[in-house]
């Protein structure tokens, strides 16, 4: 019990868990027993998820919104990878530059002109989370490629590798494990996203068009119920990022403070 309470302790992992689930325990118990009048009770929300899945297609919902969202997530990915990697290029810093400052625009005007590039609904919903993903993981990105000391440089230099090659060693294979560190923390940005792109192009469905439904006919205990859904979904999502990081990546883990 003490090491629970005892800073930068590293209880075992079971006692860990035990006490994760005890927490979750008696946060359900409050809302059963002590609901808020401004949240629906806990029986109300099961009963409206079990309503929505029946009768609503949710899953399938959610099966369209998490396609549509991982689509998104490999584009971005790709784009971002590519701009930041180009930094090791005087030329095309300005780019990465300008690209990390994109994520203060509003996408609601920019959807108009990205709807006028592209020629279905599918690909404008794809092209403003795209967009508003990529921006973010650029971001990350490069503060990752500016975390490279001159010291690791110079030791690849030190071992007969030219420019290119230090790069690629040190920089891009070096650093694989935090750009997909900074992939898992971006990827809510696309849930955050999906209600705004689902609702305006309406003709896929997605779980942000039924969520987008249940507010607007002020079904409380429905919206609860799909943001648990989406806020369960997201949580197992972050679990697999972290799952290949340790799998792929073990090294990534020794700088960890323990």
């Amino acid at each position: 019990m003490k090491e629970l309470f005892s800073p930068n302790a590293q209880p075992r992992r079971r006692t860990f868990a035990l006490m994760a689930a005890g927490q979750a325990a008696l946060l359900l118990v409050l809302w059963l027993w002590m609901p808020l009048r401004m949240f629906p009770s806990l029986g109300e929300v099961l009963r409206a998820f079990v309503d929505m899945v029946t009768t609503q297609g949710l899953i399938q919902e959610l099966w369209v919104s998490m396609t549509t969202a991982l689509q998104a997530l490999a584009v971005a990915t790709v784009l971002a990878l590519l701009i930041s990697y180009l930094t090791a290029l005087p030329f095309f810093r300005p780019l990465a530059y300008a690209a990390s400052k994109m994520r203060y625009l509003t996408l609601t005007g920019l959807t108009f002109f990205m709807a006028l590039m592209v020629s279905s609904g599918h690909e404008v919903k794809l092209s403003v989370l795209i967009f508003a993903t990529t921006v973010y993981l650029v971001t990350g990105m490069t503060s990752v490629i500016l975390t490279t000391t001159q010291q690791e440089m110079d030791h690849a230099r030190t071992l007969g590798l030219g420019e290119w090659r230090s790069f690629w060693e040190v920089v891009v294979l070096g650093k694989l494990d935090d750009m997909l560190e900074v992939v898992r923390q971006n990827f809510a940005i696309i849930w955050t996203m999906i209600t705004l792109v689902e609702t305006l192009y309406q003709s896929e469905g997605g779980i942000g068009l039924l969520l987008y439904k249940q507010n607007r006919y002020l079904h409380l205990d429905g919206v609860m119920a799909i943001q648990l859904v989406i806020l369960a979904a997201g949580a197992a999502q972050d679990y697999l990022f972290s799952l290949l990081r340790r799998v792929f990546f073990p090294y990534s883990s020794l700088t960890t403070a323990r």
